[in-house]
């Protein structure tokens, strides 16, 4: 028995040739680097959109498990107590002191047409920084991020999408932490000086 041809081809036709989509790569390279001041040991500081507000000074922290809210965002975004949902677990701060939430509340990151809805613990600390966005939205937007390119890239409808970050804002804010002395410890150094 003869076997019949495997595919039927119109003459005016190309043949069918089954599309092989590649995978998205998430990565940077020497070109990522273009336009950003190097050497740098600058953190990664970004603009998000938050509670359907543009939030600069956004700490972009791969290390941090929870994102946090700062007095001065909370107060912008116009929150109130009657908002904010029990959170009992002890934070450390910046200046290594312990410090018990307000609370937390759910807010989306809209990042291009990608939104991601996240739990920010609000905290009363000294920060530089409006927020942290950490590992729950990176994880969750499937975020690739590096400080030394200073951008933040995910993959969004087949494509490969970029935050850039701010060397400008970064600096200011790292600035604005030598600056900063806590109340006790100012006291403590003017007394010393007496």
């Amino acid at each position: 028995m003869s076997v019949a041809r495997l595919s039927i081809e119109d003459s005016n036709s190309k043949p069918k040739r089954a599309k092989i989509e590649s995978p998205l790569v998430l990565g940077f390279s020497t070109d990522d680097k273009i336009g950003i001041i190097q050497p740098h040991d600058d953190t990664l500081v970004v603009t998000l959109r938050i509670g359907g507000y543009n939030v600069k000074k956004v700490l972009v922290d791969q290390g941090s498990a929870v994102e946090i809210m700062y007095p001065d965002l909370y107060k912008r975004l116009n929150l109130k107590p009657e908002d904010l949902t029990a959170y009992d677990s002890p934070l450390v701060s910046f200046e290594g002191k312990t410090v018990t939430p307000r609370g937390q509340i759910r807010l989306p990151i809209q990042t291009g047409s990608d939104v991601v809805e996240v739990n920010f613990i609000v905290v009363d600390a000294y920060s530089p920084y409006t927020t942290i966005v950490a590992k729950p939205w990176l994880h969750a937007l499937e975020v690739v991020s590096s400080t030394l390119h200073q951008k933040v890239k995910y993959p969004s409808n087949g494509q490969v999408k970029e935050i850039v970050g701010n060397q400008s804002m970064a600096r200011q804010c790292m600035v604005a932490t030598t600056l900063h002395k806590p109340n006790a410890e100012s006291s403590s150094s003017t007394e010393r000086n007496l």
